[in-house]
């Protein structure tokens, strides 16, 4: 019996049929019998006629068999309890201070540098400690430093790496470091030092002067442009460890996908460049409407036909939002929530408080997961990842469900102010844009398949 579930998703590009099946993420090309049979199984044909109605144009044993393939995938999908997996990140808050005023960050504590509230080395310190001890078997853990803007601690950050590699060595596990930064205190001698220990280095640039400008500003309300791009330059002019990226913010009235992406990737070189549309947070004034939204998602697609072109040819554009959906849908990667965040992932501030995820530190309406002295609230994080998974089953039936598993908590939290509700304001937009990857990553698959070998690492940057 073909049941109709809404597990089986049909998508047409290029004069192939792909059947996408959300539980697994797996991705199939339909051949004449399995396409000629889905017709009319959706048409309501029984499917006891179907040997005969396709009687001459396909042996009975290709159509007893595209049958029962149906059938298996269209079974309704069994969701089991999504586990507690072992914390493997840690973002560290170092500080509430920035030296920058942008007008439409999400940060609810932010502070001028001299009145911040700042992470000792020694409270970083019992920050790795808890990692390590709660990354049971794990054998990479991962520190990020975010802020405010991290770079402000220099010292904190030299202290913590030193820590960090010591204690893990002793653990018998490698650390991996991370960190996302306005660019405008990237000087030769910090650059020097975040090679050497190999980390990775998110920059937030918004474009050319005239759309960054507009809103990264410095607290004495000059254009932060000129600062940022020096110290991006001056990153990018030498041989680096790690792939170097970018990170835009596409806040009201910044909808040039195309050029923003032209000048960090081909003109400032940045080896990835990752989109950040705003669709919630305050002021409300720096979302994007509903049609600058739509006009943002078709520039990603015009972005990504070329993105596409270049990996047929072994040329990777650097364009993150797509690289990410493709390595997933190559890998058949489904989540059963929409990231690490209370499960893999959690945050510390300054005070030791531990956070569902850095876009939380300072946000006094969402409950914390526990504090660094004494340990990780388990029961709430079980309570936590219930509820999240909850959430999640609302979405079964959609195309876009085992990448976005209803979407990022802050957005939800932010727009809604209901933690758990999906993010039902761009849905329409998502499924399309699962469908745009979808018909790319098979492009690829069926052209250049060896570029998914050469590219295999999936992409990651600080939100």
């Amino acid at each position: 019996m073909f049941q109709h579930s809404g597990t089986l998703h049909e998508v047409v590009g290029n004069g192939r049929r792909l059947l996408f099946h959300t539980p697994t993420a797996a991705l199939f090309e339909a051949d004449a019998v399995t396409g000629a049979v889905l017709d009319l199984l959706r048409e309501g044909a029984a499917p006891a006629s179907l040997a005969r109605q396709l009687d001459g144009r396909f042996p009975p044993s290709e159509i007893a068999t595209a049958l029962d393939e149906l059938q298996r995938l269209d079974r309704p999908a069994v969701t089991a309890p999504a586990a507690t997996a072992p914390l493997t990140t840690l973002v560290l808050a170092l500080t509430s201070g920035c030296n920058l005023a942008c007008d439409y960050c999400y940060k609810h504590d932010l502070s001028n540098p001299a009145a911040a509230r700042r992470m000792t080395p020694g409270r970083a310190a019992q920050a790795v400690d808890l990692l390590l001890r709660a990354s049971g078997k794990a054998p990479k853990v991962t520190v990020t430093f975010f802020g405010g803007e991290p770079l402000l601690e220099m010292p904190v950050i030299r202290a913590t790496i030193a820590y960090a590699e010591a204690a893990t060595a002793a653990a018998g596990k490698k650390v991996d470091f991370s960190l996302t930064t306005n660019g405008t205190l990237l000087d030769d001698a910090t650059i020097d030092f975040l090679d050497a220990h190999r980390v990775g280095i998110t920059v937030s640039l918004d474009g050319p002067a005239a759309l960054h400008d507009r809103h990264r500003r410095t607290r004495g309300g000059q254009g932060s442009h000129a600062l940022a791009a020096a110290g991006a330059r001056r990153l990018l002019a030498r041989p680096r460890a790690r792939r170097a990226g970018a990170r835009v913010t596409l806040a009201a009235g910044c909808t040039d996908v195309a050029t923003i992406h032209a000048y960090l990737h081909d003109e400032l070189g940045f080896d990835e460049i990752g989109f950040a549309p705003v669709t919630a947070g305050t002021p409300a004034e720096f979302r994007l409407s509903d049609d600058e939204l739509a006009i943002v998602f078709d520039g990603f697609k015009a972005l990504g036909l070329r993105w596409r072109d270049a990996a047929i040819e072994g040329r990777d554009l650097g364009f993150g939002n797509l690289a990410n959906l493709v390595t997933a849908l190559n890998r058949g990667m489904t989540r059963a929530l929409p990231c690490g965040a209370g499960t893999q992932m959690l945050a510390a501030d300054a005070e030791g408080t531990l956070h569902l995820c850095h876009r939380f530190v300072g946000d006094s309406e969402v409950p914390s997961f526990g504090t660094l002295d004494a340990g990780i609230d388990t029961e709430a994080v079980t309570a936590f990842v219930a509820r999240a998974q909850a959430r999640a089953e609302g979405c079964a039936g959609c195309i876009a469900r085992p990448v976005c598993a209803g979407g990022c908590y802050h957005e939800s939290q932010s727009r809604y102010g209901d933690l758990f509700r999906p993010t039902d304001h761009y849905c329409t937009l998502m499924r399309d844009w699962i469908r745009f990857g979808i018909g790319v990553t098979a492009d690829i698959m069926a052209r250049n398949p060896a570029f998914f070998a050469a590219n295999n690492q999936p992409r990651r940057a600080a939100r």
